[in-house]
């Protein structure tokens, strides 16, 4: 008997801890928790702790409270100005009322499905109203929060909240971004082109122009140069003159030891002079008063090739 007492005792303490174990039920942190009773909702518990159910009646249904990803997959969108555009964004939002939740979405995934539906209808209506400049530079900070704003609305029935809406990428279809790139730099090419002629044309110009100012200068320091030289020869005779007209004899002796100098180089130029000719008057004996002896016809006139015996070659 004492056995038997001992075995019942033993499975009622048994029953009794699985029974209080069921009861109790823990939320963390990050949880929010739905009690159900028979499948209806009776209680949202969203600060964490140990809390107790009903064993075999009541069921408990843990809804995450932390910020949740959705990330939706590349569409193409036409934009305003008719240019299609692959747009990749994504979302962030928060369950606020995990009751509501449930009875519209029931878990993470149907919610998951119904945003994406949401977020793709408000990216097509939202960039449907823009152009392709004011998607991908202007206006996409102002557009972006268009967009959540819009689907914040709409998923407000479903107990959650949207925090973010953000569009990853937007960019021209492979094909479309070819031709554009190919037109882009068509579109260089001719400006560099045109930069480069006219760069040819103001190099030619400045050419020119430095040309004709060259020619200006040379002529205007010719010109001058001609007048300087020009008065330099005049005051030169002038000074000539001068001297002739003081000293006639001394003027005759100066310039007849310049023709000296100049004519009896060494060379390869070979004359034949008689000695009595008037060029070399000045090696005669002068006269008394001082003046160079009358010269005395030369008997033959000096030419190259004469006989060698009445001349004296001067090298």
């Amino acid at each position: 008997m004492k056995n038997s007492l001992g075995i019942v005792l033993a499975v009622i303490v048994a029953v009794a801890a699985i029974i209080l174990y069921s009861a109790l039920f823990s939320v963390y942190q990050t949880q929010q928790a739905l009690v159900l009773r028979f499948g209806e909702p009776v209680r949202v518990i969203e600060q964490p702790g140990l809390n107790a159910k009903i064993p075999l009646v009541d069921s408990v249904i843990m809804i995450d409270k932390r910020i949740l990803d959705l990330e939706n997959p590349s569409q193409e969108v036409i934009a305003a100005d008719q240019k299609r555009l692959v747009v990749d964004a994504f979302a962030r939002y928060r369950i606020v009322n995990p009751l509501r939740f449930y009875q519209s979405v029931g878990s993470v995934e149907g919610a998951n499905s119904r945003l994406a539906t949401i977020l793709n209808s408000s990216l097509r209506r939202v960039l449907g109203e823009s152009t392709f400049t004011q998607v991908v530079r202007d206006e996409r900070e102002v557009l972006m929060a268009r967009i959540r704003d819009q689907v914040n609305r709409e998923a407000g029935n479903f107990g959650i909240t949207v925090i973010d809406v953000r569009i990853r990428r937007a960019d021209l279809p492979e094909a479309n971004s070819q031709a554009v790139f190919q037109r882009m730099q068509t579109e260089r090419q001719r400006e560099a082109s045109e930069i480069r002629a006219q760069g040819a044309e103001a190099g030619q110009t400045i050419r020119a122009r430095a040309d004709r100012d060259s020619t200006v200068i040379v002529a205007e320091a010719t010109a001058t140069a001609d007048q300087l030289r020009g008065e330099g020869d005049a005051e030169r005779n002038n000074i000539f003159a001068q001297a002739y007209s003081q000293d006639r004899g001394f003027f005759e002796f100066y310039r007849s030891m310049q023709a000296y100098e100049a004519s009896l180089k060494k060379g390869e130029t070979r004359m034949l002079i008689s000695p009595t000719s008037d060029f070399f008057r000045f090696f005669n004996a002068p006269s008394p008063e001082g003046s160079p002896a009358p010269s005395v016809p030369p008997a033959a006139s000096p030419a190259a090739g004469a006989p060698a015996t009445p001349a004296a070659p001067a090298n």
